[in-house]
């Protein structure tokens, strides 16, 4: 990666050795001041970089008084690396086209980029000064490198508890780690307490692993945006513009563990604007990847803003963990160690992994539930209104129909009685000798006659609907002769069809035998009165209405036919509903209110029978009965 050979020191070291070169880079830095810039590959780990930056470890020191770098490249020896081809150099050149390769890594970081460029422009050559500074620390420690020996087992039994005694006591680790995950696990099975899941979880998981301090970290406004809901506790990591979302809604510590409490606080702490720029860690985050810093000073040692927080939040080592359920991001689970630097093993990041996806699973059930919860209210609140609004429908009904009821005893009275004297007078006087009364006159009286007559039908009709649906009809249950109504029925209406140029049939299809019906014989009748009535009515001049009648089984069945103008299909539907005329070429020839029909319904059903229809325009019309020959249904 060094583009100048100008190298003050190159040769293959240990990873060890490698190490320790380091750190008196990182000494001398601190003899420098302040001013200093102090670089190592950790600055890499949460931006995506080329694979030839991977294989690589550096240590770069820049200021104006003194500047160096190191950089090691490591060595493959039998599929393990052991050793790094090192190079050390204080030369200008190599050092700012190092800086300038590692701006390029940082494109999509304004803030860092500028940074780096900023620092690429103050180089200049080392003081002497301190150059002849750093030789002698670095001759001290060559000088001052003890010989390593490897120290035998003293005996065979020795050396196999000295292998064996680290394999056991990872053994009785990971066995305590499955421990404490089940207890997680079963808490969480049996609890729906979000909050005591949370704080016993993570003060559980903090003394296990001996954490200064474990945090929960929720992303405030958290929300699935393609459906709008603002009350979701997850945040949806499929639209792109994820990360936006964080810059603009933030988040907050909500849980804390801490080991004692001389560890500061940073529970409700909000993070800076300075989080802003490391927007590469959310889009890792919500790809479900970790974080492991082990020092934040070399890690984020060109973000100011950020280092100055972590510090403040006395942080030195963290790990974060996504805590995410089904591609949805709720926040992260972040282990700290706040004094000294801290290497995260595999065993660690493992169990916080873990406990972050059984923290994801609690968080989901809580959501569910409070879905539920608010569902269920949703739907007691509902009932509760439907309810009412339904007792209010009662009522305002009971309070109609007893007003009805009144008015309907009262017109009944109002209108009958005077309606009776109309029509008696005017039938007296049709019957006085034609000498006293001119023909005209006969005319009036007969059409004030005929009026009434009608006017009295009408309303026996409403006041029969009326007592139906009040469920104060009585039905008079007698034995009777099904021939003698039905014979009953048709020479009631014969001068009627006669007059109207009809041919009115009688059809019986009945054994003489089981001509005897169980029912009320006048109710009978005045269904039949009715049908034939219709029938007539809508049938033309020298046609024919019949009146059929047979029983099956233990049933009556009465057919009234026609040869009349009939009833289109789609308007049958209305034909037996209260005040309905149906619309039809003839409507207005024919007089009627709409309840006959209706009537004949009601009273068919009275007798636990049922009445059919069937008609075109072309064939005329077909009503057909079915009465039960045993009528035990008694309304009162």
């Amino acid at each position: 990666m060094l583009s100048s050979p100008d190298l003050s020191f190159s040769r293959t070291l240990p990873i060890v050795v490698f190490n320790q070169l380091g750190e008196l880079l990182e000494r001398m830095a601190q003899t420098v001041g302040s001013a200093t810039l102090i670089l190592t590959e950790a600055v890499l780990m949460r931006i995506c970089i080329p694979v030839e930056w991977q294989m690589q470890r550096f240590t770069l020191v820049v200021s104006e008084q003194f500047s160096a770098l190191l950089v090691g490249n490591f060595e493959e020896e039998q599929g393990i690396y052991s050793a790094l081809n090192a190079q050390l150099t204080f030369n200008l050149e190599a050092i700012a086209s190092f800086i300038y390769e590692l701006r390029d890594l940082f494109e999509c970081d304004s803030y860092t980029h500028q940074n780096l460029e900023r620092y690429q422009q103050i180089i200049k050559p080392n003081d002497a000064t301190l150059q002849s500074q750093f030789t002698l620390l670095l001759l001290e420690y060559l000088l001052t490198q003890p010989n390593e020996e490897i120290i035998a087992p003293p005996s065979p039994i020795a050396a196999a508890v000295y292998i064996c005694q680290p394999v056991e006591d990872a053994l009785k680790k990971q066995i305590s780690q499955e421990r404490l995950l089940n207890q997680v696990t079963t808490q969480i099975r049996k609890s729906l307490d979000l909050p005591v899941i949370m704080a016993t979880a993570i003060t559980q998981v903090r003394e296990f692993l001996e954490l200064d301090r474990l945090v929960i970290y929720k992303f405030e406004g958290s929300q699935v945006k393609e459906n709008n809901s603002k009350h979701s506790l997850f945040v949806s990591v499929n639209n792109q513009p994820l990360v936006e979302d964080y810059q603009q809604y933030g988040g907050y510590i909500v849980y804390e563990a801490r080991a004692t409490d001389v560890i500061t606080s940073v529970l409700n702490y909000t993070e800076k604007n300075c989080f802003i720029r490391t927007s590469q860690c959310w889009e890792k985050y919500c790809q479900g990847f970790t974080l492991a810093v082990d020092d934040v000073e070399k890690t984020y040692a060109l973000e100011e803003c950020l280092l100055n927080f972590l510090r403040e939040c006395q942080v030195r080592a963290k790990f974060a963990a996504p805590i995410m359920f089904e591609d949805k991001l709720w926040g992260l689970l972040i282990a700290h160690q706040c004094n000294e630097p801290h290497q995260w093993n595999d065993s660690e990041k493992n169990l916080l992994m873990a406990i972050a996806e059984q923290l994801a699973i609690a968080i989901h059930q809580a959501e569910l539930m409070q879905t539920l919860t608010q569902e269920k209210q949703n739907l007691e609140q509902r009932v509760i209104e439907r309810t009412t609004a339904l007792r209010d429908a009662l009522l305002a009904a009971e309070a109609a129909s007893r007003i009805r009821s009144e008015f309907l005893a009262t017109m009944s009275h109002e209108l009958l009685t005077p309606l009776t004297y109309v029509i008696g007078m005017s039938s007296t006087l049709l019957r006085w000798p034609l000498g006293e009364l001119s023909q005209r006159q006969r005319g009036y009286l007969q059409t004030i006659h005929d009026s009434g007559e009608h006017l009295l039908g009408m309303i026996n009709d409403i006041l029969d609907l009326s007592q139906i649906e009040a469920g104060k009809t009585a039905l008079n249950i007698s034995e009777f002769s099904l021939v003698t109504v039905a014979e009953s029925a048709i020479e009631s209406l014969r001068k009627k069809a006669t007059s109207e140029q009809i041919n009115l049939i009688l059809d019986l299809q009945i054994d003489p035998r089981r001509d005897r019906f169980t029912a009320d014989a006048e109710r009978v009748e005045q269904i039949l009165w009715n049908l034939l009535t219709n029938a007539i009515k809508f049938t033309p001049e020298s046609g024919s209405v019949t009146l059929r009648l047979w029983v099956e089984d233990d049933t009556a069945i009465f057919q009234v036919e026609d040869t009349g103008i009939g009833i289109p299909e789609e308007q049958l539907p209305l034909l037996f509903e209260k005040f309905q005329q149906l619309d039809t070429p003839y409507r207005r020839r024919y007089e009627g209110t709409g309840l006959g029909l209706a009537l004949t319904k009601q009273l068919v059903e009275l007798h636990r029978g049922r009445i059919e229809v069937e008609s075109t325009v072309s064939i005329g019309s077909v009503f057909t009965v079915w009465i039960p020959t045993q009528t035990i249904r008694v309304v009162s």
